[in-house]
């Protein structure tokens, strides 16, 4: 449980993230590896029928990362088997400056052009006002984050979307089992995406993954996935269709084995079944892990809002049950400190945190240095706002009321030594 503690090297530090593993996933990695068989078999298919049933939708793929979930999910809106709705070279894509970089990535890496918008002051998801400034004739997807397990004003997001007839990917990475409006986030755009690093909700040590309602999407994915190959055989099976050498595809010659026909320019994003034993192991256990964090969530709410005239505390969006990633604040101008103090002192007193990420992407060497093409919407007050102000701490599942306490004691005690207590 306290391994982290010593990779940071403190022995009562409390790391702003972590994991929890138990009896159940070690179980389950011995007996996936007594198989022998180490590639993606039958946890990860077990693996991706409980996330897809989890979250409700009709299909799930996993994959090595996040990141390669975010590549994919973008990638595949690429795809000459969309027709017509198929993203090419200088389209757009919608997106917030205040996020993580692999969200961006991918829309660089296939020659796209993100649009950037600006957040929300109170939740740091899009400010669904500038939706409509943003947009071209070029606009054709959205890609928007839950920012910290917090969801995006989904229905607004889904009105201007629909309405313009683009693509919405649900970047749901750091909200595993958010609620919105009775509903599991990662369900509500035409793809979602996951994480499972050790810092996440649930982990598999590496790993993550799709889901999608749409059955030509859930194909074309696990075609790039998959080397790009045009067969649906999973890994040791042959000739599952019964029409394996009997097909004609492009110029290749009839009958061509079809376990050799490519349809994309795809990658190997498999995972180990080893990794998708953890992880079945790991999603059975969400919603108590999530019950953990609402606790934690809530004691620290409750400690820390003597300090509401200085710290802006988290605000949950309208009509969302949120499984919270981090505990997020931002320091409200005043004249005793600003984050850098507070940080440094929880780092140097043993509470870990974190930034928001990139803070303005905008800001980051690989846009100031790559002169990345793209356009920018307004002034992004509020991104800046989060590069300078904001930063969050730990309320994992790893940690208890005597942690969480801990963490309230070293912000009170850095309340009293900048003689704010009682002001």
């Amino acid at each position: 449980m306290k391994a982290d503690d010593e990779i940071q090297g403190k022995s009562s530090y409390t790391p702003a993230s972590g994991k929890v593993i138990e009896k159940e996933e070690m179980i389950n990695l011995i007996d996936s590896a007594l198989d022998g068989w180490f590639t993606a078999s039958r946890y990860a298919k077990r693996f991706e029928k409980m996330l897809a049933d989890y979250v409700g939708s009709s299909y799930g793929i996993l994959v090595n990362s996040g990141s390669s979930a975010n590549l994919l999910a973008v990638t595949a809106l690429t795809s000459h088997l969309l027709g017509d709705r198929r993203l090419k070279k200088g389209d757009e894509i919608i997106t917030v400056a205040a996020g993580f970089p692999t969200t961006i990535a991918p829309i660089v890496q296939n020659g796209l052009v993100p649009v950037f918008v600006d957040v929300d002051a109170e939740t740091y998801n899009v400010d669904c006002k500038q939706l409509e400034l943003a947009i071209s004739d070029k606009t054709k997807a959205i890609i928007l984050a839950h920012t910290l397990g917090n969801p995006f004003d989904i229905d607004a997001v889904k009105r201007f979307a629909d309405s313009r007839g683009l693509w919405l990917i649900e970047d749901n990475c750091d909200a595993l089992g958010t609620v919105y409006k009775g509903r599991k986030t990662g369900a509500f755009g035409h793809i979602a995406t996951y994480s499972f690093y050790p810092a996440h909700h649930v982990t598999m040590g590496e790993g993550g993954a799709l889901s999608t309602n749409d059955v030509l999407l859930n194909k074309i994915i696990i075609s790039l996935r998959d080397w790009g190959r045009d067969c649906i055989c999973q890994p040791g099976e042959d000739n599952y269709c019964g029409k394996r050498f009997d097909g004609q595809f492009g110029m290749l010659p009839r009958g061509y084995d079809h376990k050799y026909v490519y349809s994309h320019f795809g990658y190997n994003m498999k995972v180990t079944d080893m990794q998708a034993a953890i992880g079945v192991a790991q999603l059975d256990k969400v919603d108590r892990f999530a019950k953990v964090r609402k606790e934690n969530f809530e004691q620290l709410s409750v400690a820390l809002e003597k300090y509401a005239d200085l710290l802006e505390l988290p605000k949950a969006t309208d009509g969302s049950d949120p499984n919270w990633f981090g505990y997020i604040l931002k320091i409200k101008k005043n004249d005793f400190f600003v984050r850098d103090d507070l940080v440094r002192y929880l780092e140097n007193h043993g509470v870990g945190t974190r930034l928001l990420f990139a803070g303005n992407l905008l800001k980051q060497p690989i846009m100031t240095e790559d002169n990345i093409p793209h356009r920018v919407i307004g002034s992004l007050v509020n991104t800046n706002d989060i590069m300078e102000s904001v930063f969050w701490i730990g309320l994992w599942h790893g940690l208890d009321k005597i942690d969480i306490q801990n963490t309230i004691s070293v912000f009170d005690d850095f309340m009293k030594e900048y003689k704010i207590l009682g002001k």
